[in-house]
């Protein structure tokens, strides 16, 4: 289908209805030219031909169409010299814009919140996200329903109980997406419980959970394929991962972490989204550690780091690098400049939370990058020393296997004195199988 992508320009710092909502509200950090940019990317990932995208400067929103009679006359054209059938609006109408928009353009009309959910929708795989993707579409649906049917209710009013038809169809279906809403609900209960079991169950083990966020296209499905080798989905393209994937990692010192990719976050994300996905999200709000991806190659990465940071605060994360659990990457260094690259070492030096350079296409940081995971979760780690008999070979390996070698030496008897460094969470484990070895260790 062919598509026009308009981004509002809205000179006023205002809503441009009182329907907005106060997301909406908010200043964009964004430069209009990168909205422009990201809407036609969006449009792009459900496959859409946009046959052209361009700023509309709007000094004055009008609540019945958003923009002006002029402007909505000249796309009107536009839309019938391109033989457009879809018309994106990067900003939030309200039902009664979106219909006198149609009604102009003889065209379907998409707000940024319908767009994004048509492409959570087309790209969910698991029946989790299909599910979570359905319960934001009906509440999005839902809350656009009253003044969606006004017009038939004034064709032919009703008194009493017996309502115009009008009335008779809202009501009919709210009913239906009451009805249908409390069913996703009842079968996502069933997800989140057993997403608790699983927790529960690593919570035992137990393996940290660091979770990987970002904004979308940062790239963060390339690094959990770089530092799992998984299979993951990793495309140039937004929105390319949306059921949350979880692989575990060994990293040097032994310890072993579950890596959790998530879902792109993206300026002026819907709430609906963030209310539906909250149950996939847990995985964050429960994380050991938070990786934030960002492309620091964007020309918008401050901005997009701001659109990250506001999610994880309506999620309950600390987002203070000095005490919350945020650790920031900077990716995509290899697309910089030499001098740019230098520039972007110069202030990771003087921040305070020390961000990590990486590339995660090439590999390169990768190692410096697991070395700060393994530097943060490991601040109570303890240092062991223990002297191993040549007989208990096992032990050794154990050793290698759940913990960092810091320095080992071979006795001219045969036996090992070696010093590692071991999780906390670990050192009851050592000390029982030092214990049925007949060892002691010095601590």
């Amino acid at each position: 289908m062919r598509a026009l992508v308009l981004v509002p320009v809205l000179t006023r710092a205002r809503a441009a209805s009182e329907d907005a909502p106060r997301s909406a509200q908010r200043v964009s950090l964004h430069s209009p030219e990168d909205r422009l940019a990201e809407s036609t990317g969006l449009a792009e990932a459900i496959d859409l031909d946009v046959a052209e995208a361009r700023l509309v400067s709007v000094p004055q929103p009008r609540p019945a169409t958003l923009f002006g009679s002029g402007k909505v006359e000249e796309i009107a054209d536009l839309v019938k010299d391109e033989d457009v059938g879809l018309v994106i609006v990067d900003h939030t109408i309200s039902p009664v814009q979106q219909r006198n928009l149609e009604r102009a353009w003889n065209a379907k009309v998409l707000d940024r919140t319908g767009l994004i959910l048509e492409i959570f929708g087309r790209r969910a795989r698991t029946r989790e996200g299909r599910l979570q993707v359905e319960l934001a579409h009906l509440s999005y649906q839902k809350g656009r329903l009253v003044r969606a049917w006004t017009h038939l209710e004034r064709q032919r009013g009703g008194r009493g109980f017996l309502g115009g038809p009008g009335e008779a169809q809202i009501e009919l279906d709210r009913r239906m997406l009451d009805e249908r809403i409390i069913a996703i609900r009842r079968e996502l209960e069933g997800v989140v419980r057993t997403r608790e079991l699983h927790r529960k169950g690593r919570r035992k083990v137990p393996y940290p959970v660091v979770a990987i966020v970002g904004y979308t296209n940062a790239g963060k499905s390339t690094l959990f394929n770089r530092l799992t080798q998984a299979g993951v989905m990793a495309m140039d393209q937004v929105f390319a991962t949306l059921d949350p994937t979880m692989r575990e990692v060994r990293l040097g010192s032994g310890r072993r972490i579950i890596l959790s990719d998530t879902v792109g976050f993206i300026s002026d994300l819907p709430t609906q989204l963030v209310a539906a996905f909250r149950a996939t999200l847990e995985e964050v709000i429960g994380a050991d550690l938070v990786l934030h991806v960002r492309d620091i190659a964007h020309s918008e990465t401050d901005a997009q780091a701001v659109d990250v940071e506001h999610v994880l605060r309506d999620l309950g994360v600390e987002t203070d690098a000095a005490s919350g659990p945020i650790l920031e990457v900077w990716n995509k260094v290899d697309l910089l400049s030499p001098v740019t690259r230098e520039e972007a070492q110069a202030a990771a030096r003087f921040r305070s939370h020390k961000p990590v350079l990486i590339s995660a296409a090439s590999g390169d940081g990768l190692d410096r990058l697991l070395a700060r995971i393994d530097a943060r979760l490991g601040a109570a780690d303890e240092i062991v020393s223990v002297r191993v008999p040549a007989s208990e070979g096992r032990l050794v390996a154990w050793l290698h296997e759940n913990a960092e070698v810091i320095a080992r030496e071979t006795q001219d008897d045969g036996t090992l004195d070696v010093r590692v460094r071991i999780a906390s969470e670990k050192k009851q484990r050592l000390l029982n199988a030092l214990g049925r070895a007949g060892l002691t260790p010095n601590v």
